[in-house]
């Protein structure tokens, strides 16, 4: 196992921003940076060992902090909160009490609102033990930052073991009421970017998804796939139905995880390179993203993203669940933990 640390570059203000790289002794090297808590790289082997990234991702700092990258909101790799995903309106209530937050995604609140987990400073530690090593990195989300009620310290720990396993830990308390949810914005593309990731096959397991309105927010009901371009309880390429819908794929699906045990949400793979990754989960849902909307910008090595470059895997709790008492709650109170855990598991077939 090795971990190394060096200087990323410098935030807008000046503060020095770090990268850590992991590495295990099976050919898996993570890149991880604390703007952010971005992964900026992830190499794998392929059937024939060779090594190539298999995320999309930047080299530098810089790339992160451009106003064209911020505005167009790709979020590749970062941490997302204080919520993930979509909150209708931008508001919520909490008891007699409402809460309004940052309208940043048409008329509606995304990934945490204007400045997200995914842009700020996170506080970085080395994790390094016999047989694994990572990061922890900690922020402290004042309250009323972003509108969102509560000081809210989080801890998100990554860490790279001897199996070839990416385990992200998630961990919140507060001093006051406030809705978490918490997730990882990863963008993955097995063919090292040779192209897109619709020849990507895809298993998930759920049987049923929350139903979207035409703004992407839950409309409460809760439908099955089988018969859809959603089923993908029988492992299918991404782009055999896609055409069906307008905007790709971006949907979240609810997995049979009641007791929020760690579950099997997806599994992805790629037949020229052999790769796959399994996503094992705590979470109640899994949201698809298929990457319409990544802007053409250019990549780590010079690649050129693009629609459906990359598509993510994001283990969450439903959209817009603090305005749907009915969905699994997100709601934290003092004195309580949020606790989380998704593992991302790298082979090949």
């Amino acid at each position: 196992m090795e971990l190394k640390r060096e200087v990323f570059g410098n935030a807008r203000r000046g503060e020095k921003i770090f990268l850590y790289t992991l590495r295990n002794d099976h050919g898996i090297t993570i890149k991880i940076t604390n703007y952010g808590g971005i992964i900026t790289s992830i190499k794998t082997p392929d059937k024939n060992g060779e090594k190539a990234n298999i995320v999309l991702g930047f080299k530098s700092l810089e790339d992160y902090l451009t106003d064209s990258y911020i505005e167009n909101c790709p979020c590749f790799g970062c941490i997302t909160g204080r919520y993930a995903n979509r909150i209708a309106k931008g508001k919520f209530s909490i008891g007699a009490t409402e809460y309004t937050l940052p309208i940043n995604n048409g008329k509606n609140c995304l990934h945490g609102g204007i400045t997200g987990f995914d842009k700020v400073i996170w506080v970085p530690k080395k994790v390094e033990k016999p047989d694994l090593v990572g990061v922890e990195l900690k922020y402290r989300s004042l309250h009323m930052e972003e509108g969102f009620p509560g000081n809210l310290d989080v801890t998100v720990t990554y860490t790279l073991n001897h199996k070839n396993e990416l385990h992200i830990d998630y961990k919140a308390v507060t001093d006051r009421e406030t809705v978490v949810n918490l997730t990882n914005h990863t963008y993955f593309n097995l063919s090292e970017h040779d192209g897109d990731i619709l020849g990507h096959t895809l298993f998930i397991p759920a049987k049923t998804k929350t139903v979207n309105d035409e703004e992407l927010i839950p409309t409460g009901a809760i439908a099955d796939v089988a018969g859809t371009p959603f089923d993908f309880t029988t492992p299918s390429s991404i782009g055999s139905r896609i055409a069906a819908l307008p905007d790709g794929y971006d949907l979240n699906f609810v997995l049979d995880n009641p007791g929020k045990k760690l579950v099997k949400a997806a599994l992805l793979s790629e037949e020229s390179s052999g790769r796959t990754v399994e996503v094992f989960t705590t979470e109640p849902g899994i949201q698809l993203y298929t990457g319409f909307y990544i802007p053409k910008i250019k990549g780590e090595n010079s690649e050129i993203f693009n629609r459906y470059s990359g598509l993510a895997l994001e283990t969450q709790h439903y959209p817009d669940s603090p305005n749907h008492p009915e969905f699994p709650t997100t709601l934290l109170k003092p004195g309580e933990t949020f606790k989380s855990k998704t593992i991302y598991k790298f082979g090949t077939k």
